[in-house]
């Protein structure tokens, strides 16, 4: 027989009998304990909450009415409120879409084995969501409220539909946008998101590095838009008549204020107010203006002249690029990023595009696509230690080279895939595209009855 243990027992006996004799003891004894607990549960920090919201306006800011004035800008005066009024309408649908199950869907633990691929229903609606619950889930240990996460993801989720319309501008039927947006949101997006930021997503398990979007925003945009625009066909005169814009000083004034929004895209995706977070404010002024230049550079080496559109499409091709990797490059491999992207985006919307034919209006899958391709693989590179960057752990370029690779070609099959269904239900139910007389009239009376300008 063993004394220790009854030793235990009636010393612990002891002692619970003399809480249950004296009521101040136990109640010490469960104040104490609720201390304990209290200590243990994450402290809101309110500075990392200002910071949180802060950053989710701006974002709101670059999307209306930073990306619908730059959109609007582009097209001609006939369809300028349509591209105003997709952009305002597909952002505040996704709103709605994301607090009654998109947050939930992206953001808990899935059924059983597709808990690698999309969320639960656990917070549809919110439930359980207060203003005491925190997303230190989220923030590595230091708490913010859930309603802060919740409200900056949901910025996310309704800018990257957003970017899509720009692809078949003028052309497609605002009923075929609304319904192909509340489709595409919840099949494509919602479980990329999942499987890119959620703890238990599949990409996130293989270690993909996704800082503020990527794949889940820019790619995933991108290639969207291009299914859509060889879908949809070419607007009429495509090729044939001028189809310039209407205002680049509209489409400047929206380029500066995505560039300002951004800060609050990638910055807030720190998710707290630290040296983290000021690491990528700066990265995202240094890989826009690089990619800036250099688009310029290339343009005016190639036409003779350097345009006031293409340093505005450098420098959001060089934002999409640092997005990935905002938070894990340093400031020298931000610049070359930026380099890299604005070139290499130069020659994908002047060059693929003319050759290949297809007439992606706005360029989304020129810049977003294919700079967003450029800054996930990129980021395997400009965040190893070596070379200045922040990622952690024992880091082979090769190995996360390849991570980055396989998290690239996932999400180009499921969007290019998923997306082509989707767009033929679509059309089965609503049709896409507007008819020819509606073109030439334009999409504003056609769909709206109201003019942009009336003279």
């Amino acid at each position: 027989m063993k004394i220790r243990p009854l030793l235990m027992s009636a010393l612990g006996g002891a002692a619970l009998g003399l809480l249950a004799l004296d009521p101040a003891l136990a109640q010490d004894a469960n104040a104490a304990a609720a201390d304990a607990a209290a200590a243990a549960a994450p402290t809101v920090n309110k500075g990392d909450t200002a910071w949180m919201l802060v950053s989710t306006i701006l974002v709101i800011l670059m999307t209306i009415p930073g990306l619908a004035l730059f959109y609007g800008g582009l097209v001609r005066t006939k369809n300028m409120l349509s591209l105003l009024m997709q952009v305002f309408s597909v952002f505040s649908l996704v709103a709605i879409l994301w607090v009654l199950y998109g947050y939930s869907l992206a953001f808990t633990s899935g059924p059983g084995g597709l808990g690698a691929f999309i969320g639960g229903f656990s917070k549809a609606f919110l439930a359980g969501v207060t203003t005491d619950s925190t997303a230190d889930t989220f923030t590595k240990g230091v708490a913010i409220p859930e309603f802060a996460f919740i409200a900056f993801q949901l910025t996310f989720a309704a800018i990257t539909p957003s970017l899509i319309v720009g692809a078949f501008a003028e052309r497609m039927k605002f009923s075929a946008v609304m319904l192909f947006t509340g489709l595409w949101v919840t099949v494509i997006y919602l479980p990329i998101a999942h499987m890119v930021w959620f703890s238990e997503g599949y990409l996130f398990g293989l270690g993909a590095l996704d800082f503020a979007g990527g794949t889940v925003v820019h790619i995933n945009s991108g290639v969207a838009g291009l299914v859509g625009a060889l879908l949809i066909g070419k607007r009429i005169g495509y090729g044939r008549d001028l189809l310039a814009p209407h205002s680049l000083t509209l489409t400047f004034v929206g380029a500066c204020m995505l560039w300002v929004g951004w800060f609050g895209f990638n910055a807030g995706s720190n998710l707290e107010a630290t040296g983290g977070a000021a690491l990528a404010l700066v990265n995202t002024i240094l890989a826009p203006a690089a990619a800036g230049l250099a688009w310029m550079t290339v343009e005016a080496l190639a036409k003779g002249k350097a345009s006031l559109l293409g340093i505005a499409s450098g420098a959001v091709a060089g934002l999409v690029a640092i997005t990935p990797a905002a938070g894990l490059s340093g400031p020298m491999g931000a610049i070359v990023l930026g380099l890299v992207a604005g070139a290499v985006c130069y020659y994908a919307v002047t060059g693929v595009k003319n050759a290949l034919g297809y007439d992606d209006a706005l360029d989304v899958f020129g810049i977003h696509g294919v700079g967003g391709i450029v800054g996930a693989l990129g980021t395997g590179i400009v965040a190893a230690p070596v070379l200045g960057g922040y990622g952690v752990g024992e880091y082979s370029i090769g190995g996360q080279l390849w991570t980055q690779f396989v998290a690239v070609v996932i999400t180009l099959i499921w969007t290019a895939g998923g997306s082509l269904i989707l767009y033929k239900i679509v059309d089965l139910v609503v049709g896409l595209r507007v008819s020819p007389d509606e073109e030439r009239e334009g999409l504003d009376l056609a769909d709206h009855g109201e003019r942009a300008y009336n003279y």
